[in-house]
C-alpha cells in the first residue's frame, strides 16, 4: 500500500509454526488463551483499567498495523481489543533516517521548503544543545578537540519514541544521551564511510564523521510493548530503521546513505540485544521500506534490493535467531505502466527472499483497487463498484492481469522452489482493511479511504488463505475502530461465521467426495450448485460427512476442514461448481469457493 510507504514500523508478530526448517524463526503461534498460571491468565488492573486477557471471539486475521500513540493506556485498550479477537500479530508504524543540512548558525534544517524558500531550522532538533552550543557545533568541537584534522561530512536525523539504553553508544568520550528539559536525544558520531570503528579511536587520525542526531521518547515505548506483549502472548517486532529516499525518486531507496543507514541499524540493534534478551516478545524486526514486487531484469542493480541486503546482513550479524518481516505491495492493473502478471511478481517474490528476509506478507491490493477479488469464472463480470474510481468501467479480465488468489498461489509456489533451493521463507498475506475511496465517512487520520466491511474481509481470506500461513491486516487504527458498529465489533459479533477457503475433490475409504477447507465447518451445510442444475445440493456435513478440526500444516491457524460425499457421475465435466457453506445457525459464509470438476 502507498500509504505504508512514507513511514517505517514497528512490528508486532506472533507468527504460527514456520514451514520452514530455517533456525530464524519468530516462534510459536499464540494461544487462544494465555496458560494457566501464567502472568497473561488472570485479570490485572492498573491507572488504564482492570483488563481480562482470555480470547473470546478469534478471527481469521491474526494481526495489525497500529498508529503509533503517546498514550499508554491507548496501547493497553488496543492490544487488550486486538487479543479478544484472537489477534497475535500488531504492526506499528514509526519513523526514518532522514539527511540534513546545517546552517551557518548550527542549527539542523527541515529536509523540504516550498519552492523557492530555503529550508527553515527544525524546532524539533533545535532544542538539541549543549553547553550554549547546539548539537552539531558541540559535536564538532569535541570532534576537533580529538583531532583538528577531523570534520562532520554529513548530518543525519532520526526520530523515534523509543529511549535507547547505553547498547547505541559505541564510543562514549563522543556519544552521550542529552536531556533538555523534557526532551532527549542521543548523539551518535561515525565514521562517514560507514565501518563503525569499534577502537573508537578519534585521535589517531583526522577523518570525516557522520552525526545522527537521534529524536527520542522520555519513556521507551518499545519496552511497553514488550511488557504488554508479555501479557497478551504477542511478539514484537520493531521496525529496523527506515532508509532515506532517492530525491529522484521517493519510490526507491537511496544506497548513498547505505553506510550510515547499516550503523545506525546495528547500533538499535544491539541495544536490543542488550536489554531485551531472553524476552519472549521480542520477536524479530521489520522491514518498513516499501516495495513493489515485480520480475526485474537484475535484482542486483535495484537500489532498494541492495539497501534491503545491506540492512539485512547487519540483522543477521547482531540479533540473528530473530526473522525479518517485510510487505511488499502488488500492481496487477492492465492500463497502467510497470505492472505485474502472477508469474512476474513470483519471481520477484524470489529475488526478495534472496536479500535475508525470512517473512514475506504481501498487501493483497484490494483496499487500493490494484488487485481484484474474482474466481476465474467471474472474470467476465463487471467489477466491484468501489474499483471503479480505480480502474474504471471495465470487466475484471480487461481491469487485471489476475486476482489476488492467482497471485499467492504463485508466489506460494515460487516459496516452494525457494526452500528446494535451501532459502527458507515463510508467505504470509496483508488484507486491506479498507475502500479505496468513500464518499460519506473517513476513518480517524486516514484521508480519503474509507473503512470496509467483515463480508468482504471474509472474502479476502477466502482468497488467499490456501496459499499462505498467516494473515495479518492494514490497520487497526482506524479501520478497525472507526463508525458504529467499528468493524473490531462486527467481527466480535460475527466471528464464528463459516469462511471457507477452498474446494477439492477427495475420496475417503470407499468414497469418493468434496474436501473443504476453511474456517468454523463444524456441523455445517453444504450446498453444491453449478449452470443448468435446477435444485441445488444441500449436504448435512454433520450427518453424513465427516469433521477434522485438526490444525492443517502450512495454513493459517484456525483452518480445519469437513468432507462430503459427491456422487459425480451426476455431476457434469468440465463445469465449475458453486460451494456454499452455511452454518447450524442459518449463517451463510460471506463468499462460496469454487471447484472446477475436470473430470
Amino acid at each position: 500500500m502507498a500509504i505504508l510507504a512514507g513511514v517505517a514500523s514497528v512490528v508486532i508478530v506472533f507468527r504460527d509454526g514456520s514451514t520452514g526448517s530455517g533456525t530464524a524463526s519468530a516462534g510459536q503461534t499464540a494461544p487462544a488463551s494465555p496458560m494457566i498460571g501464567s502472568p497473561a491468565h488472570s485479570e490485572f488492573t492498573d491507572p488504564c483499567g482492570t483488563f481480562g486477557t482470555t480470547a473470546t471471539t478469534p478471527y481469521a486475521v491474526a494481526g495489525y498495523w497500529l498508529i503509533p500513540t503517546s498514550d499508554p493506556c491507548t496501547w493497553r485498550h488496543q492490544l487488550e481489543a486486538i487479543h479478544r479477537l484472537g489477534g497475535d500479530t500488531v504492526v506499528r508504524l514509526g519513523f526514518g533516517l532522514s539527511p540534513r543540512e546545517t546552517d551557518d548558525a548550527g542549527q539542523v534544517l527541515e529536509a523540504s521548503a516550498p519552492e523557492g524558500k530555503d529550508p527553515k531550522p527544525d524546532g524539533r532538533y533545535a532544542r538539541c544543545t549543549e553547553d550554549g552550543l547546539t548539537c552539531p557545533q558541540a559535536a564538532d568541537r569535541d570532534l576537533k578537540a580529538a583531532n583538528p584534522e577531523n570534520e562532520i561530512t554529513g548530518t543525519y536525523v532520526y526520530r523515534t519514541d523509543e529511549r535507547f539504553g547505553p547498547g547505541i553508544l559505541r564510543c562514549p568520550q563522543m556519544e552521550r544521551e542529552i536531556v533538555v528539559g523534557d526532551a532527549v536525544f542521543f548523539r551518535l558520531v561515525v565514521p562517514d564511510d560507514g565501518s563503525d570503528d569499534p577502537t573508537c579511536d578519534f585521535a589517531r587520525e583526522g577523518r570525516g564523521y557522520h552525526l545522527i542526531l537521534i529524536s527520542a521518547g522520555v519513556k521507551d515505548s518499545l519496552t511497553e510493548l514488550l511488557d504488554l506483549g508479555d501479557r497478551f502472548g504477542i511478539k514484537v517486532f520493531p521496525a529496523l530503521p527506515l532508509a532515506p529516499r532517492d530525491p529522484e525518486e521517493s519510490t526507491r531507496a537511496d544506497p548513498r546513505h547505505i553506510g550510515t543507514l547499516t550503523t545506525l541499524t546495528r547500533r538499535v540493534l544491539q541495544d536490543y540485544g542488550d536489554r531485551f534478551k531472553g524476552r519472549d516478545s521480542l520477536g524479530g524486526v521489520y522491514q518498513p521500506f516499501e516495495l513493489q514486487l515485480r520480475d526485474w531484469p537484475d535484482p542486483s542493480k535495484v537500489q532498494t534490493l541492495q539497501v534491503y541486503a545491506e540492512q539485512h546482513l547487519i540483522v543477521e550479524q547482531v540479533l540473528p535467531d530473530k526473522p525479518i518481516m517485510v510487505s511488499p505491495y502488488i500492481d496487477s492493473r492492465r492500463r497502467v505502466k510497470y505492472t505485474s502478471t502472477p508469474s512476474q511478481v513470483a519471481q520477484g517474490f524470489k529475488a526478495l527472499a534472496r536479500t535475508g528476509v525470512e517473512i514475506i506478507a504481501p498487501q493483497d491490493g484490494r483496499g487500493t483497487g490494484k488487485v481484484g477479488l474474482f474466481w476465474p469464472n467471474w472474470k467476465n463480470k463487471p467489477v466491484d463498484d468501489e474499483l471503479k474510481p480505480v480502474v474504471g468501467e471495465s470487466t475484471y479480465a480487461t481491469a487485471y492481469y489476475g486476482s489476488t488468489r492467482d497471485y499467492y498461489r504463485a508466489m506460494s509456489l515460487a516459496r516452494q522452489e525457494l526452500v528446494q533451493e535451501g532459502v527458507q521463507v515463510e508467505l504470509w498475506a496483508n488484507v486491506e482493511a479498507f475502500e479505496p475511496s468513500t464518499s460519506t465517512e473517513t476513518c480517524g487520520r486516514q484521508g480519503t479511504r474509507g473503512r470496509t466491511d467483515k463480508p468482504r474481509l471474509d472474502t479476502q481470506v477466502t482468497l488467499a488463505a490456501p496459499y499462505v500461513s498467516k494473515i495479518i491486516s492494514y490497520m487497526w487504527s482506524d479501520f478497525f475502530t472507526c463508525g458504529s458498529p467499528s468493524l473490531a465489533e462486527e467481527i466480535a459479533a460475527d466471528w464464528d461465521r463459516p469462511i471457507p477457503v477452498e474446494a477439492q475433490r477427495r475420496a475417503r475409504q470407499i468414497q469418493d467426495g468434496l474436501e473443504i477447507r476453511g474456517y468454523h465447518l463444524g456441523s455445517a451445510k453444504v450446498t453444491l450448485s453449478w449452470p443448468d442444475l435446477d435444485t441445488p445440493r444441500v449436504v448435512d456435513s454433520a450427518t453424513v460427512g465427516w469433521h477434522d478440526p485438526t490444525p492443517i500444516p502450512g495454513l493459517p491457524a484456525g483452518t480445519e476442514q469437513i468432507w462430503i460425499p459427491v456422487d459425480w457421475d451426476t455431476v457434469p465435466k468440465d463445469v465449475w461448481i458453486r460451494v456454499e457453506v452455511t452454518s447450524a445457525d442459518g449463517r451463510k459464509s460471506a463468499e462460496p469457493v469454487y471447484y472446477r470438476n475436470s473430470g
